[in-house]
């Protein structure tokens, strides 16, 4: 492959070299619920991003943020493309429509990046004219591309871009308030594109696609960049099209022979709770070489019940390829070998909580870590987060990253940068990303633990919150997404939120339900769960591409903005939930 200086220059050479060629099928779900899509060649897609290329061009927008609110693959494509043509920066951002949280989170984006240009369609302009009106930046030019007349192609001219040019902004799903912009540079792009085709031994033949939003960074640079880089085609699906019945992802996987591609664990749940059997006979899986799981805890049990259910649709268990990466590294970290079985490690519950990999002693509890793979370009450290001592193997701490794919930083962050992107280790080792994940290195494996912030520390103890709602889980088959957090008043305690699915006659059950859970922690943990609210199906909140929010968990808990269904709490903590919902109750209130 020809070297390029930076991903425009690659994009471009692909639009000419590859014209008539599929870059993407544009895949939906008709009236009748069939499969359908819109092919966009690769001469089509560089003519598009041209014309807008050039209609920013004659706005001077080099180095500019220009905001991308599209979900249609055929236009936000062209609108991200477009951005790189003309030097400009993109941000791509959930759709301001449906829930306040996105449209919170687009308005705080607005400010944070200092948007120049907003892209949009028609369908949702008037409702960003309306957000920027409500927010006092009326003078951000707002376009909407699938109706008006953009530029001329002939005038467009390459822009002049180095390496270590800002190529995206990729916001964090983390809180709606605080939102960060990962400044993803052409260096960073073209090593991470580099690193996900050795990993996953992916070519030009490759059918690489999923339904991810592109507003996350396995959507954009995973799902939707990575054809492009290769030179082949890919196959993307709206979200909603998933959500409302998984079974389209896996007739997409099947009828478009897609070889590369998935999702978070939560996905793979998905399809063994809503998709029937007469519906999988009729599927053929076979080629679907990588599985890709990651963005979330990748569960053993999850892929082993997935591989048994659909391997009657030729799915193999060793498609499933367990990753680990984030925003702050373009996409990428560590990765298997493809056409492997993930290596899986058991481990001594009590142990894992003394932050040490240890095998499990006969009786004890065990805790199931699956592998995330090895590093990917890129140098892996697990760090002591509280002295920054390197750790040696089978010791958890918190996972430190060098290399070509680690971003410049958050976008007008400085102090931040300086902590998170900077970081130097006791000898003297400079020039790390504190990622906030725990994990231990076994040999050449990284296995991840959990997230720093979740840790829940009762009663002295180190607590995984993804164990405890794990074994709430498998309580009912009523049960859905779980989640689990700790709270403080003069001491800890462990609080449980757990969707259950209700009907006809089981509003009875709610109080039995509630008992189960609470004797199953006790049980397995060996802690009091004196905090059980059981709330409808959707409560629990995740961000788009399927992690568990458990901060915006905990505080919708504390301001008392959780409706359940059935609760049981601890006098000290309803007081807690009561302070911060602005209620008076009198002191000794019990649950």
């Amino acid at each position: 492959m020809a070297a390029h200086r930076n991903f425009t220059e690659l994009a471009s050479h692909r639009a000419s070299e590859l014209a008539r060629q599929e870059a993407y099928f544009c895949v939906r779900a008709d009236q009748q619920g069939e499969l359908e899509s819109d092919v966009l060649s690769y001469g089509e897609l560089g003519e598009r991003a041209k014309r807008l290329a050039s209609w920013l061009q004659e706005r001077g927008s080099h180095g500019h943020r220009v905001l991308i609110l599209q979900s249609d693959v055929r236009e936000f494509m062209s609108s991200f493309l477009g951005c790189l043509y003309a030097g400009a920066v993109a941000v791509p951002a959930p759709a301001p429509v449906g829930s306040r949280q996105n449209v919170e989170r687009v308005a705080n984006i607005v400010r944070d990046a200092s948007v120049s240009y907003i892209l949009t369609d028609a369908a949702m302009a008037s409702s960003v004219s309306q957000l920027l009106a409500n927010i006092g930046h009326q003078e951000v030019a707002c376009l909407a591309t699938d109706r008006a007349e953009v530029g001329d192609a002939d005038a467009w001219r390459m822009p002049d871009l180095f390496p270590d040019d800002v190529a995206f902004l990729q916001y964090t799903s983390g809180s709606v308030s605080e939102p960060k912009g990962v400044m993803v540079t052409h260096r960073n792009l073209l090593a991470n594109q580099r690193a996900i085709q050795q990993a996953m031994r992916t070519t030009a033949r490759s059918r690489v696609g999923g339904w991810l939003p592109f507003h996350h960074d396995m959507g954009l640079v995973g799902h939707l960049l990575h054809p492009l880089w290769l030179g082949g085609a890919g196959v993307l699906m709206p979200p909603m099209t998933f959500v409302k019945r998984p079974l389209r992802w896996l007739q997409m996987v099947d009828e478009y022979g897609i070889t590369t591609g998935g999702g978070p664990n939560l996905a793979y749940d998905l399809c063994l709770r809503r998709i029937k059997d007469d519906q999988i006979a009729e599927l053929d899986l076979s080629r679907w070489e990588t599985a890709v799981n990651g963005a979330e805890p990748v569960r053993a049990e999850t892929m082993d019940a997935f591989a048994e259910r659909f391997a009657p649709a030729g799915f193999r268990k060793e498609a499933f390829y367990p990753c680990y990466g984030l925003a702050e590294s373009t996409l990428l970290v560590t990765g298997g070998a493809p056409g492997r079985t993930a290596d899986t490690r058991q481990v001594d519950a009590a142990e894992l909580e003394h932050h040490r990999l240890r095998p499990a002693s006969v009786g004890s509890p065990v805790r199931t870590l699956v592998s995330s793979g090895r590093p990917q370009g890129c140098e892996v450290a697990i760090v002591d987060p509280a002295n920054c001592r390197r750790l040696p193997a089978g010791e958890v701490g918190e996972v430190w990253l060098r290399g070509e794919s680690v971003a410049r930083g958050y976008w007008n962050r400085p102090l931040e940068n300086a902590l998170a992107f900077r970081a130097t280790t006791e000898d003297g080792e400079e020039g790390y990303l504190r990622t906030g994940d725990l994990g231990a290195m076994d040999g050449d494996q990284l296995y991840i633990t959990g997230r720093m912030k979740d840790i829940m520390i009762v009663a002295g103890r180190n607590l995984y919150p993804q164990d405890i709602e794990r074994s709430v889980q498998r309580v009912s088959a009523l049960f859905g997404s779980s989640a689990a957090f700790a709270v403080e008043s003069d001491r800890d305690h462990v609080v449980v939120v757990q969707e259950v699915r209700t009907g006809s006659g089981f509003e009875a059950e709610l109080a039995s339900l509630s008992a189960a859970v609470r004797m199953c922690v006790s049980k397995e943990f060996e802690v009091a769960a004196e905090n059980v609210l059981l709330v409808r199906p959707g409560t629990v909140r995740r961000t788009t591409s399927g992690k568990l929010q458990r901060t915006a968990m905990r505080q919708l808990f504390l301001d008392g903005r959780i409706q359940p269904l059935h609760e049981v709490l601890h006098p000290d903590v309803r007081q807690l939930v009561s302070v911060g919902a602005g209620q008076e109750v009198p002191h000794g209130a019990g649950g």
